[in-house]
C-alpha cells in the first residue's frame, strides 16, 4: 500500500494544483478559439499549447521553462528581443507600402490610432503602475504583438506573458472588437462614402521610401531602430526585386520558424504563479481600453479628414491605423460592403494600416527612450 501511495505521489496527478488546473482550462479555451473560431490560429495555437505545457505539473527544477528546459532555452530570444524584429523583417518583406505613398495622409489616421497606447498609460499611471509598467501595458493599443513583446521584455519582462497574451488575444479579437466602435462612431451616410481609385506609385517610389523612412526615423528616435530597421530592409529587399530567393525564406520559412518560437515560449511565460494575479486583470483591462481607445482615435480622426476633405474620405479608413495587418483593413472592407456592396476600401485602408506598423514602432521606440 505504501508503494502505491509513493507511486501516486509521483504522478502529476498528485502535484497539480488548483491554480494550475484552472490555467489548464484556460490554455485550452484559447485552443478553442484558435482552432474552433480559427481566432489568429498561427498565433493562438502556439501561445495556448505554451500555455498548457508550462501548467502541466512536472518534477522541481525538470520543468519546460526550468533551467536548461527546453523552451527556456528558446525563451533566451524574447527575453534579449531579438525574435520581435526577425518577425518585423519577415512583414516587411510580405508588405506593400504602396498605399500609404499614393496617399500619405494615411500617415496621419495610423498616428491617431495610437492614442490608444497614451491613453492606457496615463490609466495604468493612475491606477498606481510604474512608467515602464504603463507603457509595456499601453503598447497593447498598437495591436501589434510583436511590438508589445519587444518593449515588454525591454521595461517590464515580469508582466511579459500577460501582456503577450492580451495582445494577441485582441489582435485575434479585432473583427470582433473593431465594428461595434466604427458603427458608434461613424453615421451610415458616412460609412457609404466611396473613395477614388489611388494612383499608381513607381518602383523608384518603393525603393526610396524604405531608405528614407529608415534614416529619417533614426534621426529623430535611434530606440526605435530595431523594430523600424527590420521592418524597412525586410521591405527593401522585397521591392528591389534583386534577390527574390532571400525575400522567398524571409517571409516564409524565418516568419513561421520564430512564429512558433515567440508563441510557444510567451505561452510558457504564463504559469499560474505569474498570471493568476490582480496585476493579470488590471492588464486585460487596460489592453482592451487601449485598443479601443486606439481605434475611436482613428475614426475620429478620419471623420476629421473627411470633413476637411468635403467627403472624399471614408472615416471608417481611420479604424485600420492599428497596425493589425491585414485584418484591420479587411474589418473596414467588410463593414463598408454591409452598407454598400459597391464600395472597395480595402486598399484605402491598408494606407493607414501599414502607417499603423510603423506608429507602434516608433511609440515603442518613443516610450524605451523615456523608460529604459
Amino acid at each position: 500500500m505504501e508503494f502505491l501511495s509513493n507511486l501516486y505521489a509521483t504522478t502529476g496527478i498528485a502535484m497539480m494544483t488548483l491554480s494550475q488546473a484552472t490555467m489548464i482550462l484556460v490554455s485550452l479555451f484559447l485552443l478553442f478559439l484558435a482552432i474552433k473560431k480559427q481566432y489568429e490560429p498561427y498565433l493562438l495555437l502556439p501561445i495556448a499549447f505554451g500555455m498548457l505545457l508550462v501548467n502541466l505539473p512536472a518534477p522541481v527544477s525538470e520543468g519546460i521553462m526550468d533551467k536548461n528546459g527546453l523552451l527556456n532555452i528558446l525563451y533566451q530570444g524574447v527575453k534579449y528581443g531579438v525574435y520581435p524584429p526577425l518577425i518585423f523583417l519577415a512583414i516587411g518583406a510580405s508588405t506593400d507600402f504602396g498605399p500609404l505613398i499614393a496617399n500619405p495622409k494615411s500617415l496621419m489616421l495610423g498616428a491617431a490610432a495610437q492614442l490608444g497606447i497614451f491613453g492606457a498609460f496615463v490609466g495604468a499611471t493612475l491606477l498606481g503602475l510604474t512608467g515602464s509598467e504603463a507603457a509595456s501595458i499601453g503598447i497593447i493599443g498598437g495591436a501589434d504583438g510583436p511590438t508589445a513583446i519587444y518593449l515588454t521584455s525591454k521595461l517590464a519582462p515580469h508582466m511579459l506573458g500577460p501582456i503577450a497574451v492580451a495582445a494577441y488575444s485582441y489582435m485575434a479579437l479585432v473583427p470582433v472588437i473593431q465594428p461595434p466602435i466604427i458603427r458608434l462612431l461613424t453615421t451610415k451616410e458616412e460609412r457609404q462614402i466611396k473613395m477614388t481609385q489611388l494612383r499608381t506609385v513607381s518602383k523608384r517610389e518603393k525603393i526610396l521610401f524604405p531608405i528614407i523612412v529608415t534614416i529619417i526615423v533614426t534621426l529623430i528616435i535611434p530606440s526605435a531602430i530595431p523594430l523600424v530597421g527590420m521592418l524597412m530592409f525586410g521591405n527593401l529587399a522585397k521591392e528591389s526585386g534583386l534577390v527574390p530567393n532571400l525575400v522567398e525564406h524571409i517571409k516564409g520559412s524565418l516568419m513561421y520558424v520564430i512564429t512558433i518560437f515567440i508563441g510557444l515560449t510567451v505561452g510558457a511565460t504564463t504559469n499560474a504563479e505569474a498570471f493568476l494575479n490582480l496585476a493579470t486583470i488590471k492588464i486585460i483591462i487596460l489592453g482592451l481600453f487601449a485598443f479601443s481607445f486606439g481605434t475611436a482615435g482613428g475614426v475620429v480622426f478620419g471623420k476629421i479628414m473627411c470633413k476637411l476633405s468635403k467627403g472624399t474620405i471614408n472615416p471608417m479608413i481611420g479604424a485600420a491605423g492599428v497596425s493589425a495587418v491585414p485584418m484591420a483593413a479587411r474589418v473596414v472592407q467588410k463593414v463598408g460592403q454591409e452598407e454598400n456592396p459597391s464600395n472597395f476600401l480595402l486598399m484605402h485602408a491598408m494606407g493607414p494600416n501599414v502607417a499603423g506598423v510603423i506608429g507602434s514602432a516608433v511609440a515603442a521606440g518613443v516610450l524605451l527612450a523615456m523608460f529604459k
